[in-house]
């Protein structure tokens, strides 16, 4: 087992082996040094992505299927981005999410060669110190990294993944790039009027580097493994954490059955409604007890051995806390109820403190399409990718941040839903997640988190209550010594104080025009020189302002009378 393995095999990080102090200040460790970024890379590499664009003509359109063609074409930066954006219809129309969905990053396979001299180089020894046999021929082969079967020089079956050289500093150089992009875009877009486009570089960035980081995805292995214990039915690879770097993943080689094969698994004695449903009902607990879960359940990643489901690839997974998975479970409960304000609830509890919708009435009646839509129908029906996606929007259109982890447990489901479909079809994946989250709430525990709300809820109905004992003391004071000022703003009076407004305004005028008549009649008979047509010059001047002024009065009002009556 792990434990035999000498001290000696153990992994040295790169960085520590060459590890050196400079002897002017520090090294720096900035985003271009550390993945060694330089300006005739980026243009280079700008260069070659307008060359990809030009060929497939995107300045004049693209179709679904010429977008996810361009994507792989740029490499695996643009492929994981595809990915995301297939989950992203309020960002993009259906037809491409659908197409965008089949990307895979498959890929040519690398050298035999160059995986035995990235072990080397990652371990600083010769491979046949660690390996006794690899086999040349790949398991599988990936934009992003190719998995090896291999056997320990201590004798256990396992699986190696291997990272291909430079491909996280390719990603790092597209990102950069992206950067630039959105930095610049941003002078012209307000972030507010359609997305935070820096934000989203960076969401991208941080999904970039714990995906090319395979130590994440040994602690993942190990997490997860000591999930399953409790659960005969469930397990994962065991993965030997010594031997595992952040570019090498050593795992338990796991010999079973895909579920994409279901004629093979029931030629093998299985049930696939058993199967099905132990997946969904382990994959509840996962997200809404647990709050650690597979983010990328597609049907490669699922096995059968043993009698085990065996989920493997853990590069992708989500982590809910207590918060969330309470008000996922929530809002789940006022689908079923058909409850639009808890669903409002639920929705702003995401925003926490800074949830404030400029028009709660219109979310209210938005959140009754989506309630009368999908909660009268039939478990058994309901499209949940459909679901999500306009819950989605919804928020986003009402400018409620929904958290990622949400998310990516929207996505995780979906692409279940679509496992299921294609090869379990007798399996409802809502209904056992309903059912799950009915069961795992006894009496005991509804009674228990009602009485918990109660004293949280007591406990701040209180400290208000004290607060404003406090407020009315101080108002009181200030009342007694004539210091007390009181700001009040009347609640649609802005049209009502327009008009008198406006009212006041035409009085003075008519006055001012008023007077400028009768003035300039008392110049006229006074007969003051000099004079023009024979009126005074000064009383004819005053004559013609309040000619003007009169008809401005009366244009004024004609015409603000007729647009009062179209509104």
């Amino acid at each position: 087992m792990l434990g035999e393995l000498p001290d000696d095999l153990a992994y040295v990080p790169p960085a520590e082996r060459d590890q050196t102090l400079a002897l002017f200040g520090g090294r720096r460790n900035d985003f271009s040094s550390r993945y060694h970024l330089t300006r005739r890379g980026k243009v280079k590499r700008i260069s070659q992505i307008w060359r990809i664009c030009s060929q497939f003509d995107v300045f004049h359109g693209l179709t679904p299927v010429k977008m996810r063609l361009m994507f792989e074409a740029l490499g695996p930066t643009f492929v994981k981005v595809g990915q995301i954006l297939s989950m992203r219809s309020e960002m993009l129309p259906q037809s491409f999410c659908d197409e965008l969905a089949k990307l895979r990053a498959d890929a040519d396979p690398m050298p035999y060669d160059t995986v035995l001299t990235t072990l080397e180089s990652e371990y600083g020894r010769p491979v046949r110190e660690i390996f006794s046999h690899i086999d040349p021929t790949p398991l599988g082969s990936a934009s992003l990294a190719q998995v090896h079967r291999a056997t320990l020089v201590t004798g256990e079956d396992v699986a190696v993944k291997v990272q291909r050289p430079g491909v996280r500093e390719v990603m790092a150089q597209d990102v950069d790039i992206m950067r630039s992009a959105a930095k610049y875009a941003s002078r012209f877009v307000h972030a507010a009027q359609v997305v935070d486009l820096r934000g989203v570089v960076e969401e991208l960035w941080e999904t970039f580097e714990a995906e090319t980081d395979f130590l994440v995805e040994a602690r993942n292995l190990r997490d997860f493994k000591e999930f399953c214990r409790p659960y005969k039915y469930m397990d994962c690879p065991t993965p030997y954490m010594r031997l595992c770097t952040q570019h090498v993943v050593v795992m338990e080689y796991v010999d079973g059955i895909s579920v994409s094969h279901p004629d093979r698994l029931v030629a093998a004695g299985y049930d696939l409604k058993d199967i099905g449903t132990k997946l969904v009902d382990n994959y509840a607990t996962q997200i809404l007890d647990d709050g650690f879960f597979h983010a990328d359940p597609h049907p490669g990643n699922i096995m059968v051995r043993g009698g085990q489901i065996m989920l493997i690839d853990l590069g992708m997974t989500g982590r809910l806390n207590a918060k969330t998975r309470s008000v996922l479970q929530e809002m789940i409960f006022a689908v079923a109820k058909q409850d639009s304000p808890a669903l409002a609830d639920g929705l702003l509890r995401f925003a926490g403190g800074e949830a404030d919708p400029e028009d709660y009435p219109s979310l209210l009646a938005d959140l009754d399409v989506i309630v009368k839509e999908f909660g009268t129908i039939d478990l058994k029906d309901l499209d949940i990718a459909s679901f999500l996606n306009s819950l989605t929007q919804l928020a986003a259109r009402h400018h409620i941040e929904v958290p990622s982890s949400v998310t990516t447990v929207g996505r995780a489901l979906v692409t279940l839903e679509g496992l299921l479909d294609e090869f379990i079809p007798d399996v409802n994946m809502i209904e056992i997640i309903s059912n799950h989250i009915a069961s795992s709430r006894s009496r005991r525990d509804v009674a228990r988190d009602e009485a918990r709300s109660l004293a949280v809820e007591g406990t701040k109905a209180l400290h208000g209550l004290l607060a404003t004992m406090g407020e009315a003391k101080v108002a009181t004071r200030m009342l007694t010594r004539g210091q007390l000022r009181v700001n009040a703003e009347l609640v649609g009076a802005d049209e009502p104080m327009r008009m008198l407004s406006d009212m006041v305004n035409r009085i003075a005028m008519a006055l001012i025009v008023v007077g400028l008549f009768v003035g300039s009649s008392i110049v006229y008979y006074a007969g003051i020189k000099p004079v023009v047509f024979g009126i005074p010059i000064v009383g004819f001047m005053g004559y013609v302002v309040a000619f003007v002024l009169s008809v401005w009065i009366v244009f004024d009002i004609y015409f603000k009378g007729r647009r009062s009556k179209r509104r």
